[in-house]
């Protein structure tokens, strides 16, 4: 008598068929245009008038003229500074409207309408937010004229003659633009957490920040490390806003201009060499910066996961004996 073979399905070459399209674009749309601007950043590629100069291989000076002949730190300099006016305040009230929000003992009521109307400001474009500023803010602008009418000041105050005033109004609107996000993100790391947890910290006569440090924020570890990380991606590749507010000059005296935006004047002029280096160097940047935030933050994380876990390891061996 003959056995019957039942062979098993496998079906997990779905799963690569599925995903398959979003490799192909990447490779296409992002992998291939990488490697194409790091191979390119070693040439000389421009424009002189109707001349076509290039390219001609000529190895790093690209890179040496990048960081001899022009402000490349200043403008990431420039570039860090007004990233951290705007993610401090940004990072520290979506925490903290994320634990409202998610607080059983306060029990908010209207979140829904709250929640909203946080997350209203990331659905304007970014470009719009900037006129609006510039409108405001301008000479002749309501802010001036408020300022005027209560006698605070003779004459108009040029907010963008000044570089603090610049660079925290470019901070301002970046925080009005991503805070909705940031307190949405936190919000469902929170909504994660087993809610026992909160209600036996209670129970035990924790107090709030106890509960907050020893109880919260190392369990949305991993998510607040990818907040930190998106949002610094974000602040290196600003342009839009900096641009518009200052027209596309980094006034004053290229104190608010941004690394994006010196990237663009290369590309604007056709300097594809030098523009192919500072986009490397942006790239390097951002890698160094994200794994140098991942391995402080994550590091802790870890150790306090190995830790649990050995612990509960002895504790099953003694329920064991």
């Amino acid at each position: 008598m003959k056995k019957t073979i039942i062979k098993s399905i496998s079906y997990s070459k779905w799963g690569y068929f599925f995903i398959s399209p979003f490799f192909l674009i990447f490779f296409i749309f992002s992998f291939i245009p990488l490697i194409s601007t790091i191979y390119y950043s070693f040439f000389e590629n421009y424009l002189m008038g109707l001349e076509q100069v290039g390219p001609t291989f000529i190895g790093l000076t690209n890179y040496i003229s990048l960081f001899t002949k022009t402000d490349f730190f200043l403008y990431a300099e420039n570039t860090l500074i007004i990233w951290i006016l705007g993610f401090i305040p940004q990072i520290v009230l979506a925490l903290l409207f994320a634990v409202w929000f998610t607080s059983s003992r306060l029990k908010i009521k209207g979140q829904a309408f709250f929640k909203t109307v946080i997350y209203m400001p990331n659905v304007i474009m970014a470009s719009a937010m900037a006129m609006l500023y510039f409108s405001l803010f301008s000479d002749s602008g309501p802010v001036n004229q408020i300022l005027i009418s209560l006698k605070i000041i003779d004459e108009p105050f040029n907010f963008l003659s000044k570089v603090w005033w610049t660079r925290g109004l470019i901070a301002d609107m970046n925080f009005l633009l991503w805070f909705g996000n940031t307190t949405i993100v936190l919000l469902a790391g929170i909504m994660g957490v087993d809610q026992s947890l909160f209600e036996a910290a209670t129970m035990d006569g924790a107090k709030s920040y106890q509960i907050f440090f020893k109880i919260t924020m190392p369990l949305i570890m991993p998510i607040f490390v990818y907040v930190i990380i998106t949002a610094m991606i974000g602040g290196i590749q600003m342009f839009d806003v900096p641009q518009i507010l200052t027209n596309r000059t980094g006034t004053p005296d290229r104190t608010s201009m941004t690394l994006m935006m010196f990237l663009n004047v290369h590309l604007f002029s056709k300097n594809y060499g030098m523009g192919g280096a500072v986009s490397v160097m942006i790239f390097f940047i951002t890698g160094i910066l994200s794994l140098f935030v991942y391995k402080l933050l994550m590091s802790g994380y870890k150790d306090e996961i190995k830790i649990k876990k050995v612990k509960a390891v002895l504790y099953e061996k003694q329920l064991l004996k």
